[in-house]
């Protein structure tokens, strides 16, 4: 048998055509979407950032109070627990820098204020002491919250150090309210729920 051969006529030629005409949009559609895909990585990476600001806006709020916590302990407090007390409020403050200079990297603002001091304030040392560590476990305890949620590199890894500094300050804070060497020894996994000294006898 012979191969017939096909002539397109005018009409299978414009359909052609317009085939080819559909092809070229359709590749130009996909194209411009991955253009477009950048810009939303941008968007996305922008909206990673503001999220973490406003988190981080969060512990430096937990952080003020904090620092705030220290002043009746500090003024009920004398000689080397003095120091001791004001070394520990120091690197408190230290915190609130390091979190204000984060923010101002992610773009955010800092819009945190301490909260309002309970009334009436603390009567004795102990109570005063009390009151810091009480702090200090919330802080810990908001720190330890806030890693997971953040997305950064280095809002976590600042999240972490601040986790680590108030689990420190906790185990010097159960020696200050009477607690021997071994009995303020930090649990495994501290949580910022472990109760003052005063509160297990």
């Amino acid at each position: 048998m012979g191969m017939k051969l096909l002539r397109c006529g005018p009409s299978e030629r414009r359909r052609g055509a317009s085939r080819a005409v559909v092809c070229v949009a359709a590749l130009s559609a996909i194209l411009l979407a991955g253009g477009c895909g950048d810009s939303s990585h941008e968007t996305s990476a922008d909206r990673e950032k503001a999220a973490d600001a406003e988190i981080l806006d969060s512990l430096l709020g937990r952080e003020l109070t904090l620092v705030r916590a220290y002043g009746p302990s500090t003024r009920l407090s004398r000689s080397s627990l003095l120091a001791l007390l004001l070394r520990l409020r120091g690197q408190d403050q230290a915190h609130l820098d390091a979190l204000t200079q984060a923010m101002k990297g992610l773009g955010g603002e800092v819009e945190a204020e301490p909260e309002a001091p309970e009334t009436p304030g603390p009567e004795d040392r102990a109570e005063a002491l009390t009151l810091a560590y009480e702090e200090e476990n919330a802080a810990l305890d908001a720190a330890l919250d806030a890693a997971p949620h953040l997305q950064t590199s280095g809002a976590r890894t600042l999240a972490a150090a601040l986790a680590a500094s108030h689990a420190q300050h906790l185990v010097v804070l159960r020696q200050a309210l009477g607690s021997t060497r071994a009995a303020s020894v930090p649990e495994p996994f501290e949580s910022g729920e472990e109760p003052p000294p005063a509160e297990e006898r």
